[in-house]
């Protein structure tokens, strides 16, 4: 294994897989089932699931969903989506996923995640910010899948985040989603410098030069892509995959 996480993002929408572009338009890439198999043969480090809707639809995971997910990936695995009670964690946990991404519900009740990293551990808990360009270039967090912007500044967040236990941090462009135009350094490098905890990169990777920009510039200390692992080609056919490695050993030393 690389030591640097190499992580495909899959959006989950009803109980199928997209793929958005700047939180829009999500395009229909397939059956989750089929591909954890690809990604099984590939040997991944590591899966992350998102159902895109739950939180704008203030509903619950679908467990039977998840069930049927883990009873199928050979790797670790990390969800999020709708997430708001330790029921539904330590539910989550029992079917096999050994991370929790909380995202909306940190807005509404942070103690949410002292509560769940006190009883699970840190290092099962992320704390992912979806994070839009706004005027003058000053960063705006957004939630609820991006809809709703929070009134709580970047650096106070990443803050609170940290206080209250999270074991890691996802940081997601809302600007790069989908456009494989490479990830937001600059973001990366303003959220570096407020957390001590490890940063996963995320939006906007087109291929392993992004990864180690990522790292080497961006200083995360993992990366994660959703277009890349799901698109193929000028025009986007729809093809998992994931890079030989190889070419991932000698990129990310």
């Amino acid at each position: 294994m690389n030591k640097t996480r190499v992580i495909p993002v899959l959006l989950l929408r009803g109980t199928g897989l997209v793929k958005t572009a700047k939180f829009k338009d999500p395009k229909y890439i397939g059956d989750p089932i089929n591909a954890i198999r690809i990604f099984n043969e590939k040997e991944v480090d590591e899966l992350v699931f998102i159902d895109i809707t739950a939180s704008p639809e203030g509903r619950p995971p679908q467990f039977d969903l998840l069930k049927d997910i883990a009873g199928e990936a050979f790797m670790p695995m990390a969800y999020g989506g709708g997430v708001s009670s330790l029921d539904q964690i330590k539910k989550i946990f029992g079917l096999g996923f050994e991370k929790i991404i909380i995202n909306t519900a940190a807005y509404r009740r942070l103690e949410l995640i002292s509560e769940a990293a006190a009883i699970f551990g840190s290092q099962s808990i992320v704390g992912a910010i979806d994070v839009k360009s706004g005027l003058w270039g000053r960063y705006e967090l957004r939630s609820q899948g991006g809809r709703k912007k929070e009134p709580v500044g970047l650096a106070e967040h990443l803050a609170a985040l940290e206080r209250a236990g999270v074991g890691e941090v996802l940081v997601n462009s809302v600007d790069r989603d989908g456009t494989m135009s490479g990830y937001d350094l600059t973001l990366l490098k303003q959220v570096r410098a407020c957390v001590k905890v490890p940063v996963v990169a995320c939006g906007g990777a087109a291929g392993v030069n992004d990864f180690v920009a990522a790292v080497e510039t961006g200083q995360a200390d993992a990366v994660a892509a959703g277009s890349m692992f799901v698109f193929v080609g000028p025009h986007r056919a729809v093809l998992i995959n994931y890079p030989e490695r190889a070419v991932l050993a000698r990129a990310l030393k």
